[in-house]
């Protein structure tokens, strides 16, 4: 599906973004991945296969993107696929949300994402094609309780997506958001930790209020990003593609 595709995917070291580039090396993809952990790195790295690269970076820092997007085309000519996962969750409300915590939710989910986005577009303008997938959440679509700021950083990954989607069709650059519910993830266990609930028993309690009954898995977020990565979703560009049981429907 996506075999001689080369891609870039951030935050790729845990949860939906390791889940994202095992689907893609499977689909064929040759990857950049990149994450602060340069342990975790190495081990998807290799988990990977050979034509997988990690670079260690952390989108918070100046000229990160530039970096990460030059090291893709340095090792591989070119980048046909642009995945900004990377993001991080803080929770609190407007009243409860510290100015350093609003700080770091937008320096990584928001001006990270346009980073990326931006160095990704001024190269695939210059090769004459390519993808970027954003993977916003369900609360980029609807408003969820007590994680304020992370609200707030979702809703622009749509909109910075329905704009690029516009401003860059015809220049033969599709753009699409993945708008996941709750997955299993290491962030949603830690969240359980918090609420002194085990791991069974917060997986039970979200469930419970999923149309589908169920809490999501990183490989299902996985494969909805690889059809919009792949020439599959050819016609699709500004959708904002749920992933999330039915909740956001309900």
């Amino acid at each position: 599906m996506l075999q001689g595709k080369t891609m870039l995917v951030t935050g790729a070291t845990s949860g939906i973004g390791a889940a994202i580039a095992k689907a893609a090396a499977e689909a064929g993809a040759k990857l950049l991945l990149c994450g602060r952990s340069e342990e975790r790195g190495d081990a998807i790295r290799r988990a990977c296969g050979p034509d997988a690269v990690f670079v260690a970076s952390d989108l918070a820092n100046p000229g990160a993107a530039d970096r990460l997007v030059g090291a893709a085309v340095a090792a591989f000519g070119r980048l046909d696929v642009a995945v900004n996962n990377a993001g991080i969750i803080y929770r609190g409300t407007v009243e409860t949300t510290t100015d350093e915590e609003w700080a770091h939710t937008m320096a990584v989910n928001v001006t990270g994402v346009f980073a990326m986005c931006r160095a990704a577009v001024r190269q695939m303008k210059r090769q004459g094609h390519g993808t970027i997938v954003n993977i916003g959440s369900d609360w980029s679509l609807v408003g969820g309780a007590n994680a304020f700021a992370y609200c707030a950083s979702k809703g622009a990954v749509a909109q910075m997506t329905r704009a690029m989607a516009i401003d860059h069709a015809r220049d033969k650059i599709r753009v699409n958001c993945v708008c996941p519910g709750d997955i299993d993830t290491p962030m949603l266990a830690s969240m359980f930790a918090a609420d002194g609930m085990t791991h069974a028993e917060g997986l039970a309690a979200l469930g419970a209020g999923i149309p589908m009954g169920r809490v999501g898995r990183p490989e299902e977020i996985a494969k909805a990003t690889v059809f919009l990565a792949s020439d599959a979703s050819s016609y699709m560009t500004g959708a904002m593609l749920s992933v999330d049981g039915g909740i956001t429907a309900a």
